[in-house]
C-alpha cells in the first residue's frame, strides 16, 4: 500500500507531463529516412595518427595538430577536428540560408561578405573521464535585410541543413543573428 501511495504524485503528473511533451513536438515531422535515400554525395576522408596525424581525401590533404588548450603544441598551419567541424557546420548552414531563402522568396545579399556565417565549436566535458561533447555557438552575421526576413531564414535554415539535423537534440548551438 505504501508503494501505490508513493507512486500516486507521478500518476497524477502524467497527464500533465504528457502534454507538456506534445507541446514541444516540432510542427512539421521529418520525412526523409537517411537509411533508404539517394545518395546525393559522399565525402570520404582517411585519417591516420589521431589528433596529431593527417587527413586525406578526394580534394584534401590536411595535417593535424593537439590544440594548445588540450595540451599539444597547436602547430600553425595545422588543424582539429573542431575546427573541421565548425568550417563544415558554418558553411552548410549559410548554404541551408541561401536555399531558404529562395524558398521563402526573401533576396539574400549578393556581395558574399555580406552574409557571413562564423561558427565556434567547443569541446566540453571532461578530458581525464573521457566523458566529452562539443557545444556550438554560431554568429550569422548579415549586411542589407530586413530583421523579420533574417530570423525568418535562419529559423527555416535550421530545419533544412544537414549539420543542424545531425546535431539535433545531441549538441547544444546556440545561433546569434547580427544586422551589418
Amino acid at each position: 500500500m505504501a508503494s501505490i501511495r508513493a507512486l500516486q504524485p507521478i500518476m497524477r503528473q502524467a497527464p500533465r507531463l504528457a502534454t507538456r511533451t506534445s507541446l514541444r513536438t516540432p510542427a512539421s515531422t521529418r520525412l526523409l529516412n537517411t537509411d533508404t535515400a539517394p545518395v546525393l554525395y559522399s565525402a570520404q576522408a582517411k585519417v591516420v595518427g589521431a589528433r596529431t596525424g593527417h587527413i586525406e581525401g578526394e580534394n584534401l590533404q590536411v595535417d593535424l595538430t593537439m590544440a594548445k588548450a588540450l595540451g599539444g603544441p597547436g602547430d600553425r598551419g595545422k588543424t582539429n577536428p573542431e575546427e573541421l567541424f565548425a568550417a563544415g557546420y558554418g558553411a552548410c548552414f549559410q548554404s541551408a540560408m541561401n536555399a531558404s531563402a529562395i524558398s521563402l522568396k526573401v533576396q539574400m545579399p549578393e556581395k558574399k561578405e555580406d552574409s557571413v556565417v562564423e561558427a565556434t565549436v567547443h569541446l566540453v566535458g571532461d578530458m581525464k573521464q573521457l566523458d566529452m561533447g562539443i557545444r556550438v555557438d554560431m554568429k550569422v552575421k548579415v549586411r542589407g535585410m530586413n530583421e523579420k526576413d533574417l530570423q525568418k531564414v535562419v529559423e527555416k535554415a535550421k530545419e533544412v541543413c544537414p549539420y543542424s539535423r545531425a546535431t539535433r537534440g545531441n549538441v547544444t548551438t546556440n545561433i546569434e543573428v547580427v544586422h551589418l
